[in-house]
């Protein structure tokens, strides 16, 4: 059976008048048909908001307000949107335009989702780039890390029952603490193996940004969720040890590559010296 039901594609958007349009252009080239995009532009400055102006014709609405934060973006563009499934997308990254459809499809078959996303294309530049994964799965993954993209397609039902993104979470990680929500009373993430989803990396970004702030916000995460992580511990305590024993041998490898080649770059001269005296 084929569902036809309306999509709403959010983007969220600020200061991205080099980006915004490609996102744009990717969400109006999905072949999923019945959809509507909603841009809320998060107190962008003039050079955004001209080229915010020239898409006004092939958007359903641009909704302007004075910078509050990508949680407050997003929840406002969802509770604007009509329909029954919702796409959020950051203005800077792109789908490919077969995204929505498949992911309509998973929703129609897979019993018990709450949330599908995809591999993607996390770019630099054409030629720079790698394949992520997410691991998907239910909420005793998420308690691990996030395992689904951020951008990824969900109901708009179960977005208000688990009550949006948390808007204090104004340094990151604010879409983890969503999706522990969106799966705290069970339902999981289906990711599609394929490659839908072009996520681009720059060097000053909000992921980078967020790395300043990464243990208070795991703090905050933590603490927030402690009863599910209190229920789950066992597994929270595996996982915690498997990241610092992976983390110890990492430091072990560059420390020997540093003192592999300090030792190379100092005896250097010696050798030098020692092949001329055997000349």
């Amino acid at each position: 059976m084929y569902e036809n039901s309306l999509v709403s594609i959010i983007i969220t958007c600020y200061n991205d008048y080099k980006f915004i349009e490609e996102s744009v252009n990717s969400a109006i080239n999905q072949t999923y048909q019945n959809k509507e995009i909603i841009i809320v532009d998060d107190g962008s400055k003039e050079r955004t908001k001209s080229i915010l102006k020239s898409l006004e014709a092939k958007v359903t609405k641009i909704i302007y307000q004075f910078n509050q934060g990508v949680s407050v973006a997003r929840n406002i563009g969802v509770n604007a949107a009509q329909g029954k499934y919702i796409i959020i997308l950051d203005s800077d990254d792109f789908f490919m335009p077969s995204f929505c459809e498949k992911a309509i499809k998973i929703f129609n078959k897979e019993n018990d989702v709450v949330n599908v996303t995809c591999k993607a294309r996390w770019f630099w530049d054409d030629l720079d780039y790698q394949i992520f994964e997410p691991v998907g799965g239910t909420v005793v993954n998420f308690l691990k890390n996030n395992s689904s993209l951020a951008n990824s397609l969900f109901t708009k039902d179960k977005f208000l029952e688990v009550g949006g993104y948390d808007e204090k979470m104004i340094h990151g990680y604010e879409d983890w603490e969503f999706f522990i929500r969106l799966h705290e009373k069970g339902g999981h993430t289906y990711v599609i193996p394929e490659i839908l989803f072009n996520y681009r990396k720059k060097k000053i970004s909000r992921s980078t940004k967020s790395h300043n702030y990464k243990y208070d916000l795991l703090e905050y995460i933590y603490l927030k969720h402690s009863n599910l992580y209190i229920n789950n511990f066992e597994v929270f305590v595996k996982d915690q040890l498997a990241k610092r024993k992976w983390e110890e041998k990492e430091k072990i490898k560059n420390t020997e590559r540093i003192d592999f080649l300090l030792g190379k770059n100092i005896l250097k001269p010696f050798r030098f010296l020692k092949s001329k005296f055997k000349t």
